[in-house]
């Protein structure tokens, strides 16, 4: 397996950034979970479909928004876990008194209408253990 990085900051490198996947010609693209990138889910989802890159991420909006599938923590409850400590704290603990947590729960989203525009075949046993399937 070879890993190629393709750095995109902001909305000058994101066209840049295309034209070195089209370059790369990836077998699969890895979308890092990054503020910028989640703005421009529909069109990054729109760009890896149209050249038929299949695509995993880190937010379930992003498969939402065209992606074909990510698996993740969910995002909201880290943020009540956060306000959980938060209070915990105003009410006195002392940060490091309390417990470092882990996320436990990981979530799979799968988009079959994406998989279906790449000609991808998702097996029946992933499906299975997918927490929530886009048709």
């Amino acid at each position: 397996m070879q890993l190629e990085v393709v750095e995109i900051g902001d909305a000058h490198e994101l066209d840049g950034g295309f034209i070195s996947l089209t370059r790369i010609q990836p077998d699969a693209v890895l979308v890092v979970a990054d503020p910028f990138l989640a703005s421009q889910q529909t069109k990054i989802a729109e760009f890896l479909v149209q050249h038929q890159i299949p695509s995993i991420y880190t937010y379930r909006e992003q498969v939402t928004a065209g992606g074909l599938l990510s698996y993740a923590t969910n995002y909201y409850e880290l943020f009540r876990r956060a306000a959980v400590m938060a209070d915990k704290i105003r009410k006195g603990a002392r940060p490091n008194d309390l417990p470092v947590e882990q996320p436990t729960k990981f979530e799979l989203v799968v988009n079959l209408k994406t998989a279906k525009a790449l000609g991808v075949e998702v097996p029946t046993s992933l499906l299975l253990r997918a927490d929530e399937v886009i048709e």
